[in-house]
């Protein structure tokens, strides 16, 4: 219930985009191929014999080197659980001490992607995924805005597109463009049948440069390459897709906020255990510099969402409260289960509203004072 009640205007104002980057391609359980009747008792089986078959499969080994520079002086940055959907199951974040890149560490394996990401887009949370972006329409409109200052642009594709709600929104104020996305999952199918873009390609995108290149001036990874295996992978698709003079839009989780010390575990943008990197802008822009890329603009306070406050009490209460009915539960909770987390959700609804209030407040003193929870890069291809 707090995920369904709470948690779409919580990811929406942290600017989550989230495709399903390595899941979708193994054995997904979208709502389609399942009774209609009790998704969750039907879903059940196979995540208990999941489960049953062992945790430790879904990780990869343990690193020792920086994901991001190969260098060896790592520190844990945070340890935590899966807060918001209770799979089972524990993650450690790594920071390197030299570039300060963040990532999951030891990271998951392509089984543990499949098992974590299943029902989280899809599924069982494919509706609460295409309500939060329908109620973020201003957002992903200003998503457009830092582009638009520098250029006119005529083909856009937009990689890890999601249900392509970006790309609805952003045609409404430029109607010109013809917008294309490229993601993993089904979405992208949706999002061209319902007409939101020209044109969808699913599949992974360093794998299809060959088939996309000359073919935009504009690409945008809008809260992407967080989710990704190797992110610089993804930058150099971008340079081999675009031509000179195209440009690239990028969207990220800001590592760097001073809420993801603060709030710790509970600070939204870490999103366990979804997220397997996390970089530093520096790092990012330095990155892309090499690859051809030259810096055009950035964003640090715009693309702050200010809901820090009320996502970690939000997150805090998910956890305690639990009780939700989900098939990696051996059997449904109980009535007087259910009824306490609903009496817990309607107490806690004035501490909601108190941080609500708070985040607001804080916000204009934040956005200048290193609170920002994402920022924007634009490049250009030289």
């Amino acid at each position: 219930m707090w995920r369904e009640v709470l948690f779409g205007p919580v990811f929406t104002t942290v600017g989550a985009q989230t495709p399903v980057v390595i899941a979708a391609t193994l054995r997904p359980m979208t709502a389609s191929s399942l009774p209609e009747t009790d998704p969750v008792a039907a879903r059940r089986p196979q995540y208990l014999a999941d489960i049953e078959a062992g945790l430790d499969r879904f990780y990869e080994p343990r690193r020792d080197d920086c994901a991001w520079c190969g260098g060896g002086n790592l520190a844990t940055r945070l340890r935590t659980v899966d807060l918001l959907q209770h799979k089972p199951g524990r993650f450690e974040l790594s920071e390197c001490q030299d570039c300060h890149h963040v990532f999951q560490n030891p990271r998951l394996s392509l089984a543990g992607l499949e098992f974590y990401y299943r029902d989280c887009y899809d599924g069982l949370g494919e509706k609460q995924m295409a309500a939060m972006f329908e109620g973020n329409t201003a957002g992903l409109k200003d998503r457009a805005s830092l582009l638009t200052k520098h250029h006119a642009p005529k083909r856009w594709l937009d990689v890890g597109t999601g249900h392509g709600h970006f790309c609805k929104a952003a045609a409404e104020v430029l109607p010109d463009t013809e917008f294309h996305g490229l993601d993993m999952s089904a979405g992208v199918e949706l999002a061209q049948e319902h007409g939101w873009i020209s044109k969808g390609f699913r599949g992974n995108f360093p794998e299809m440069t060959g088939e996309l290149a000359g073919n935009y001036d504009v690409i945008s990874m809008f809260h992407y390459l967080e989710h990704t295996l190797d992110p610089k992978a993804e930058l150099s698709a971008a340079a081999a897709v675009l031509p000179p003079g195209g440009h690239l839009v990028i969207e990220l989780p800001d590592p760097e906020s001073r809420w993801g010390r603060i709030l710790g575990r509970y600070w939204m943008p870490w999103l366990q255990p979804q997220h397997l990197n996390m970089m530093p802008i520096g790092n990012l822009k330095k990155a892309a510099e090499e690859l051809g890329f030259t810096v055009l603009d950035e964003q640090r306070a715009e693309p702050h969402g200010s809901m820090d406050m009320v996502a970690a009490l939000a997150l805090w209460a998910n956890w305690v409260v639990k009780g939700n009915d989900v098939p990696w539960q051996p059997k449904p909770p109980s009535a007087l289960r259910k009824l306490v987390r609903k009496l817990s959700m309607v107490i806690s609804v004035p501490l909601l509203v108190l941080a609500f209030i708070a985040d607001k407040l804080h916000a204009p003193y934040g956005r200048k004072h290193g609170y920002s929870n994402a920022y924007r890069v634009l490049l250009t291809r030289n």
